[in-house]
């Protein structure tokens, strides 16, 4: 009688431990659906100096990158403003940065449905000595956020 009552009890604890591993494998694939889900949905667009003049979309809650490399020829540095979108609504600027070498580079966060334009301009920084041309060449690409 007393082998019989602990066969009762585990074969009662094993039927338990049967059903929380089926309900935990249950669980997971929806789980992993919903971060799937949310992987697809939060993408990041990078954009470079060729991308200028380019439409491109992006779906709101995503990232737009943009990264602009300046240059350096015959002691003239080619450097890059910032670029910033003109309308903060649909793409939301969260943090931008030059560098020596004149680069530059921004992200923007879509916020909203709509079409922003975001632009940068590269101007001539002179070296000592040195006549920079009084050029400015703009760059831009506008977004249209869904």
């Amino acid at each position: 009688m007393g082998a019989t009552k602990w066969s009762t009890v585990l074969g009662t604890a094993g039927l338990a431990l049967a059903a929380v591993t089926v309900s935990a494998t249950a669980t997971a694939p929806a789980a992993a659906q919903d971060r799937a889900s949310d992987a697809r949905l939060a993408q990041r667009v990078v954009l470079t100096n060729v991308d200028s003049g380019r439409a491109v979309a992006a779906s709101a809650g995503d990232d737009v990158e943009v990264r602009l490399t300046g240059y350096r020829e015959g002691g003239l540095t080619y450097t890059w403003s910032v670029p910033a979108a003109d309308d903060s609504t649909v793409l939301r600027g969260t943090g931008g940065t030059t560098t020596p070498s004149g680069g530059a580079s921004a992200v923007l966060h879509a916020d909203h449905s709509g079409v922003a334009t975001v632009s940068a301009q590269r101007r001539c920084v002179p070296g000592p000595g040195r006549v920079c041309p009084q050029v400015i060449t703009p760059w831009k690409v506008t977004v249209e956020v869904k």
